[in-house]
C-alpha cells in the first residue's frame, strides 16, 4: 500500500520529527511496507483466535517477596563519604 509524501509528513509532524527530504522519502516507503504487512494480516480468518497483547505466555520472573532484616545504619553508611546523623551528606548543587 502506497502512502503519499503528505501522509508521511503528517505522521512525522504527529511524532514531532524533523526529517530531511531523504528521510521523508525513506520513511514513506517504510510506512507503506508496514501498511502492506498489516493488510496481509487483516485478510486472515482470525475469528477463532483470542485477542492477546503478546504471542507468548508471560511469566513473572521475580521471586516471591520474603521479609528479612534490613541493614543497620552503620552498615548502610559504611561506604558513604560523609554522614549527617541518619542521612547521607552530599555536596550542594550549583
Amino acid at each position: 500500500m502506497l502512502i503519499s509524501r503528505e501522509e508521511a509528513l503528517h505522521v512525522a509532524r504527529l511524532a514531532r520529527l524533523a526529517l530531511t527530504d531523504e528521510e521523508i522519502e525513506r520513511i514513506t516507503g517504510e510506512l507503506g511496507a508496514i501498511l502492506e504487512a498489516v493488510g496481509v494480516v487483516s485478510e486472515l480468518d482470525l475469528a477463532d483466535v483470542p485477542p492477546t497483547s503478546h504471542p507468548l505466555d508471560l511469566v513473572n520472573v521475580w521471586d516471591d517477596d520474603e521479609p528479612r532484616s534490613s541493614l543497620s545504619l552503620d552498615e548502610a553508611f559504611a561506604n558513604a563519604p560523609e554522614r549527617d546523623g541518619g542521612h547521607f551528606r552530599v555536596p550542594p548543587t550549583v
